[in-house]
């Protein structure tokens, strides 16, 4: 048996350094820039405006990091920050990264205080209302919008491509953000027509998001207030990220509101970062549950057996838990 060793601890305590190393070098542009062409250090530094002293090392520590490839020289993307991390790319999940660096990266230093006092960290604690300014201000909304886009792209083509779509004609999208979700099923699955339900000021930016992938014709908007209206009615209805914004007795609610909306043999698909059962493995969720904590009053993640049995409550007949991908999983209930 080896004599216990300081590394783990060391590395998480630190690894603030790294997540910004990272955060800075999307705010800068860095892979964008590199979409288009390796390039040396000195021509890299130029072209982000940077000062000279600590530019290599801010290279060289994204090499180490796994975030570039450096040969010859030269820096260039890996495969992955090629991918996800060229703004230029439909495939860009920059957009959280970018409020995460904004907004998150200062308030999650008030995690102890929220920890102590159960309280939100963020805007409310200066008196402002984060979601309140969002949708009042339409350039915040698309780039709030977009940044939903990124973290569950990954999830939505999972989706597309798992649920047995082939059984239904039609699905609506509760929370719909910027469409990515409604666009990947369709996109997939050319019998179905569908949409998007939420607040008015995303109408116009759903509809410019679908159309760019000429999908009007089959994808629409809904505006309405979920927990104000009743839910289209529909084969299946879909809840991306949406749940762990409430509380429990609000979870509830939308959960019943769901089963009232669909068919007899209809579907409720939930996906978010599912906590697993044991409470020891999909530290991502557990951490995104700690992020409810700074954002929301009363949020909070679940496991996918805790979402099973607030949907059997609700009365859906049959329950099940799918992985996606990553730390995403989707409880699927069927009425």
């Amino acid at each position: 048996m080896s004599a216990p060793s300081p590394a783990n601890i060391m590395q998480l305590g630190m690894a603030f350094w790294g997540s910004k190393t990272l955060l800075s070098a999307v705010e800068l542009g860095v892979f964008t820039e590199l979409a288009r062409q390796p390039l040396d250090g000195e021509t890299l530094r130029k072209k982000l405006h940077l000062h000279e002293r600590s530019a290599r090392d801010f290279f060289d520590s994204l090499v180490a990091l796994g975030m570039l490839d450096r040969q010859d020289g030269k820096y260039s993307n890996t495969s992955e920050t090629d991918q996800f991390l060229d703004k230029t790319k439909p495939t860009y999940i920059g957009g959280f990264l970018e409020m995460a660096n904004d907004r998150l990266y200062r308030y999650w230093g008030s995690l102890t205080e929220g920890l102590r006092t159960g309280l939100p960290q963020n805007e409310t604690k200066e008196g402002g209302d984060f979601f309140g300014t969002l949708y009042r201000n339409p350039a915040a909304l698309l780039a709030f919008l977009q940044s939903m886009t990124g973290i569950s792209i990954g999830a939505s083509q999972a989706i597309a491509e798992k649920f047995p779509w082939n059984n239904y004609k039609t699905f609506i999208d509760i929370g719909c953000a910027q469409g990515g979700l409604a666009v990947q099923i369709a996109h997939t699955h050319s019998h179905l027509t569908g949409g998007g339900f939420d607040l008015p000021p995303v109408g116009p930016i759903f509809m410019e998001y679908v159309q760019s992938f000429n999908l009007s014709h089959r994808i629409r908007f809904i505006p309405g207030d979920f927990f104000k209206e009743p839910l289209p009615e529909t084969d299946v209805l879909c809840m991306g990220h949406i749940l762990h914004d409430w509380n429990l007795e609000e979870k509830k609610a939308l959960i019943k509101k769901a089963y009232e909306a669909l068919p007899y043999g209809g579907a409720l698909l939930i996906f978010e970062a599912l906590i697993d059962d044991e409470r020891r493995q999909n530290a991502f969720g557990l951490l995104m549950s700690l992020n409810m904590l700074i954002e929301l009053s009363g949020g909070f993640d679940y496991t996918g057996a805790d979402c099973c049995g607030w949907l059997k409550e609700a009365g859906f007949r049959e329950t099940r838990v799918e992985h996606l991908i990553g730390p995403d999983s989707m409880v699927i209930g069927i009425k």
